[in-house]
């Protein structure tokens, strides 16, 4: 059984000012399941929709943002969760931190500048299961960081006397203190050299491996999820216009979209000159009809003007919602 079942899945924010009304369609009828024990990875240039996305699948719904449709259910163990209808009390008390953990973008600045690390494990600890014994809990906390590579003297730390990459280390054991099922991760590697990154995408890994949970990987960088991500789902002005495994997205991608990201990877020894998109991602106000893409698309036909396409499976774990791909098949 899925971890995960989101099924079109439509969020919009809707503002009025000055009497003026403006819904953005940022998650557009979006659908996609995780498995247990595995990384997802979904990505897509700025603005596509993915840290929308994971908003609402995290239960974090503030206004201006809203569901306009579909549906979001975990499954742990005998009992679903429905996600668009759980009580904020429950939503904090059952699943954040011991469920579903949420590792944000930007996250290095998330930690209190005035406290040390100990007090931010304290806190989040304390707000879900209280900490009747502090000596016990300290214990606890540094066999954490230590199992995960961090020595014992970041607990004692300001944020300000750690490195980027340390403090976003801190963040994702903050994250896996409880030991979730899920961890969605934004952007992990936002402002970090390739050295560092490489240090938390295998820390990533190894929580993974050690943990035997599920880790929605969001990320604009096509390298990290060919290096971590078991399977790939590709967005697009809030839709998804390609998923698959990662192997069969690197090696044999069939939306434009999709095979416009893989060529833009630098590879090492190619002389060839790197050719752009013509243009820019639309506004999602006022999007294009038809396949969103079609302004952009290289192989542009009619239909791809007027009509939407749908999302077919082409193979086992290989969906695609192209005209060209439907309407010559694998």
């Amino acid at each position: 059984m899925a971890l995960l079942s989101v099924e079109n899945l439509s969020a919009y924010y809707r503002t009025e000012i000055y009497g003026i009304s403006r819904t953005v369609r940022a998650v557009d009828g979006v659908s996609f399941e995780l498995k247990p024990n595995e990384i997802y990875g979904v990505a897509g240039e700025s603005s596509c929709g993915k840290t929308t996305l994971i908003k609402v699948i995290s239960g974090n719904l503030k206004p201006p943002l809203k569901v306009n449709s579909g549906s979001v259910s975990y499954h742990f163990g005998i009992h679903a969760v429905d996600m668009l209808h759980i009580s904020q009390e429950e939503l904090r008390r059952d699943l954040r931190w011991k469920e579903i953990s949420y590792v944000m973008q930007g996250s290095m600045s998330v930690l209190n500048p005035v406290r040390k690390i100990i007090r931010t494990f304290e806190d989040i600890v304390d707000t879900h299961e209280g900490i009747p014994d502090k000596k016990r809990f300290f214990e606890q906390v540094r066999e954490h960081v230590n199992r995960l590579g961090l020595p014992s003297e970041v607990l004692t730390s300001y944020p300000h006397q750690l490195s980027g990459g340390m403090r976003q280390r801190v963040a994702i054991a903050l994250a896996t203190v409880f030991h979730p099922r899920l961890i969605i991760a934004d952007e992990p590697t936002t402002a970090l050299d390739v050295v560092v990154q490489r240090g938390v995408l295998q820390m990533i890994k190894d929580i993974q491996a050690m943990s035997n949970n599920t880790v929605l990987l969001v990320t604009h960088d096509m390298a990290v999820h060919a290096n971590v991500a078991d399977r790939v789902m590709i967005m697009y002005a809030g839709r998804i216009a390609e998923e698959a495994p990662t192997e069969i997205i690197f090696n044999a991608p069939l939306h434009p979209y999709t095979q416009h990201l893989i060529h833009s990877l630098p590879m090492i020894g190619e002389r060839s000159n790197k050719v752009s998109l013509r243009g820019a991602p639309p506004n999602l106000a006022n999007p294009p009809t038809g396949c969103r893409f079609h302004e952009r698309c290289p192989y542009v036909m009619d239909i791809c003007r007027t009509e939407v396409p749908e999302l077919v499976t082409v193979q086992d774990g290989h969906r695609v919602a192209c005209h060209l791909v439907k309407e010559n098949p694998l």
